[in-house]
C-alpha cells in the first residue's frame, strides 16, 4: 500500500450556497455515500492561502502577533495571506505577504509543505514556503488596516518555537506545521532538497 493522498470525488445530487461572504462562502452538498445513502455536507469554500516561514541567518523565525476574533486570542503566527486572485502564482502571493506584513524580502524560496487546514469542514489549502536570505525590503511600508494595525513582530529561535509548540503555548496551524516541518526536513535529507518554489500544487493550480 502506498501512503499517499489521492484525488476522488463522490457523486453530488444537489448543491447550494446559502451564504456568501467577502472572501469565503458556505456550501451545502448532498453527497452519495458508498452504501447508496445521501448525506448533507456543509463546508466553507475558501480561495486558498500561502504562509511563509522566514528564517534568518541566526536561525530565528520571523513572527507576527495578531488578534484572531473567532478564537478570541492574539496568536503568534508566521506571515500569511489569501490567494486573492484565482490562479494567482502562490510564490508571488507569498512574496507580497512577506513584504506587506514584515517589510522583508528573501533571496531563496522553497516549498516546505502543503496542507489542508480543516478538511472536514473547509476546502482551504495552504502552501507553506521556506524563505531564506532575508533583508529589509525597499520602498514605503504597506499601509495596514483592521487587525493588522495592531501587529507585533519578533524573531524567535527555532528551538524555542519547538518547545512552545510541544508545551501547548503556540497554536497557529501554519506556525506549528511550518516549524515542525523545518525540523523534520533538517533531520532528513536537508533543506536544499525541498521542492522548488514553483512546484505544482494540485489543490490550487496556477500559471508559473
Amino acid at each position: 500500500m502506498t501512503i499517499k493522498d489521492t484525488p476522488e470525488e463522490w457523486e453530488i445530487r444537489s448543491s447550494e450556497t446559502p451564504f456568501r461572504g467577502a472572501k469565503t462562502s458556505v456550501r451545502t452538498d448532498e453527497v452519495v455515500m458508498p452504501d447508496g445513502s445521501v448525506a448533507r455536507r456543509d463546508y466553507q469554500v475558501h480561495p486558498g492561502s500561502v504562509a511563509i516561514l522566514a528564517l534568518d541567518d541566526d536561525d530565528r523565525v520571523l513572527l507576527i502577533k495578531q488578534y484572531r476574533h473567532p478564537v478570541r486570542q492574539k496568536l503568534w503566527e508566521i506571515p500569511a495571506g489569501l490567494l486573492d486572485v484565482p490562479g494567482e502564482n502562490p510564490l508571488h502571493a507569498a512574496q507580497r505577504e512577506l513584504y506587506e506584513e514584515a517589510h522583508v524580502k528573501a533571496e531563496d524560496w522553497r516549498v516546505l509543505t502543503d496542507v489542508y487546514t480543516t478538511p472536514g469542514g473547509c476546502d482551504e489549502s495552504v502552501r507553506i514556503f521556506l524563505a531564506r536570505g532575508l533583508s529589509e525590503a525597499q520602498g514605503e511600508r504597506f499601509t495596514a488596516e483592521h487587525e493588522e494595525t495592531d501587529l507585533q513582530h519578533a524573531r524567535v529561535p527555532v528551538d524555542e518555537l519547538v518547545r512552545g509548540v510541544l508545551a501547548g503555548e503556540l497554536h497557529n496551524n501554519c506556525l506549528v506545521v511550518g516549524v515542525l516541518s523545518l525540523v523534520a526536513a533538517r533531520g532528513g535529507d536537508g533543506l536544499d532538497v525541498l521542492r522548488p518554489a514553483e512546484a505544482p500544487w494540485p489543490a490550487r493550480p496556477f500559471e508559473a
